[in-house]
């Protein structure tokens, strides 16, 4: 395969990138009257205004030829068909086939893999459903009230972020809390406040051994047992989302409880899985299947619209506009609307450790800048912090504006302040305030004029910071389904451009297995030879300081 920057349309990028660098998107909008009708798109619920970008007709053109030049046509239908895509795993990719409500057949290995997908799904249904009823109950025969969530990484992230951003459709009866953190701070804080009674604990962990998750689970099923609970009564408050069945039957939970998880399908695209059941249990099993139902709508949009109107490719390609040819570090994202708070950081784990890669798929050093930094938070908020930084800082870091057009129990003037706030702060960082302007504001305040000169310096915002806006009517689960597959998708495509494999994570890995040798040096299971001069003095100092006193 050709390097990605030894195409035709890299080098065509890089003389585009240097003809508009000192053009302003504000002359664009004076100019062009008909820019922002241009560039919007609107499928799936969602509606994306791009036009506040650094970008021309012929920009666009040619980051969409690049994305088909690198094969995204091609690699987009394997992904939909189960090929092994993840090529250094030898796994397909198809956490799309979790939501697939067409009569589509999806093969892996020769074998349909819908009839289970389907079966998993009723089974969550069925469960979800003996919960809400009251028909599944505690050993003392108390309803269950309290369902506490023990994951890490996607089998948390995305549990709980959904389920807190569709808080107005939770069931009414049932509270769900969320574990990952190892630190015994979080799960103490969390069961010192429950009736072990009445409390559901659901364990995600494909291979039943991921060490937090492990520890928390245990520190739960101890806790069970000091309330007043036995062994065999566990079975009616444990369930398992895993593939290990036989650890997870030894551990106490009752096999008709355990939920099946596959090999193709990774953490950070697991809430669709029976992963998503802590999200069925707190919204009831019909909105979750709304929230699946989005997501396939998303798919097939993805699959069937020409770039110039597909969602995930217009944004992904925006982001390799910026990544690639304006050094553009990180990437921000703006919730204007407070239950949807824990966006950016789901995005983060979904983008960062998909594209953060430095190899191709071919085994190559790449040459070029890969993921960016994902981060942000709900957007007033950060209009009183970190916008500074946005709006002066140096170099520019693209942004995602993202509002419901309606919110539930809407307040007219909250939520149009909301608003004026989000379309407000895009349009600043698009169009600026320039020194004369500054200057002029100062005119009869009564200053001598070089301190209407130091000021005026001081308070001109350069503008022409690019970003997208994202609309919705409302934060339906349909909708959350669509947003999220849309950003699925947006990385895939990038991972395509930037010829990575975005669906292992070796980091990740590594961090893992370094971390189970370090607590085996600090329990005294590993000489602590073993371990570099640094590692061996913290362990020594962690030692010392939990020795019995």
């Amino acid at each position: 395969m050709t390097e990605l920057t030894a195409l035709p349309q890299w080098h065509h990028l890089e003389k585009l990138a240097s003809s508009i660098g000192e053009q302003h998107m504000r002359d664009w909008f004076a100019e062009d009257s008909d820019r922002a009708a241009r560039m919007q798109v609107e499928s799936c619920g969602l509606y994306l205004d791009f036009s506040k970008n650094r970008v021309t007709d012929e920009v666009m053109q040619t980051l969409f030829s690049l994305a088909d030049a690198q094969g995204l046509e091609e690699q987009r239908k394997s992904m939909f068909a189960g090929e092994a895509i993840n090529t250094t795993e030898g796994r397909a990719v198809l956490h799309t086939a979790l939501r697939n409500f067409s009569d589509t057949p999806i093969l892996v290995n020769g074998k349909d893999v819908m009839p289970e997908v389907k079966a998993t799904l009723e089974k969550v249904e069925s469960f979800t459903q003996s919960v809400h009823s009251g028909a599944h109950t505690g050993y003392t025969g108390k309803a269950i009230k309290h369902v506490v969530s023990i994951g890490i990484g996607g089998s948390f992230l995305g549990p709980k972020i959904m389920t807190e951003a569709l808080k107005p459709y939770r069931h009414n009866g049932i509270h769900v809390h969320f574990v990952a953190n190892v630190d015994g701070c979080h799960i103490h804080d969390v069961l010192s406040g429950l009736d072990h009674a009445e409390t559901l604990v659901v364990m995600s962990s494909k291979s039943f051994t991921t060490q937090e998750t492990l520890q928390n689970t245990q520190s739960a099923k101890n806790w069970f047992l000091a309330e007043g609970g036995s062994q065999e009564d566990v079975a009616k408050h444990f369930v398992a989302v895993s593939s290990n069945v036989s650890a997870a039957v030894k551990f106490g939970i009752a096999e008709e409880n355990i939920f099946p998880m596959w090999d193709w399908v990774g953490g950070r695209y697991s809430l669709w899985s029976a992963i998503g059941l802590p999200i069925a249990l707190a919204l009831g099993f019909a909105n979750f299947k709304q929230l699946l139902e989005g997501a396939h709508a998303m798919d097939r949009h993805f699959a069937t619209a020409p770039n110039e109107r597909n969602l995930p490719v217009i944004l992904a390609v925006l982001g390799v506009w910026y990544r690639n040819f304006f050094g553009a570090q990180s990437h921000v994202l703006l919730p204007y609307y407070h239950y949807l708070r824990g966006l950016p950081a789901y995005v983060q784990q979904l983008d960062m450790e998909s594209n953060g890669k430095m190899v191709t798929q071919q085994g190559e050093r790449v040459t070029y800048p890969t993921g960016p930094i994902i981060w942000g938070s709900e957007g007033t908020n950060g209009q009183h912090s970190f916008h500074q930084l946005i709006h002066q800082g140096h170099g520019i870091i693209p942004a995602d504006f993202i509002l419901p057009l309606n919110v539930p129990n809407q307040d007219d003037t909250h939520h149009a302040m909301l608003a004026s706030n989000c379309f407000g702060q895009a349009q600043a960082l698009m169009q600026g305030k320039t020194y004369e302007e500054c200057f002029e504001d100062l005119t009869d305040k009564g200053l001598g004029e070089a301190e209407q000169v130091r000021l005026a310096h001081h308070k001109t915002m350069p503008g022409n910071k690019p970003s997208n806006t994202i609309l919705f009517d409302a934060l339906t689960p349909h909708t959350l389904g669509a947003l999220i597959a849309m950003y699925e998708h947006k990385v895939f495509v990038q991972g395509v451009v930037w010829q990575l494999n975005s669906f292992d994570q070796w980091g990740v890995e590594l961090g893992k297995v370094l971390g189970n040798k370090v607590l085996a040096g600090i329990t005294g299971r590993t000489e602590g030879a073993n371990f570099d001069a640094s590692t061996q003095q913290l362990i020594a100092r962690f030692k010392h300081a939990n020795a019995p006193k």
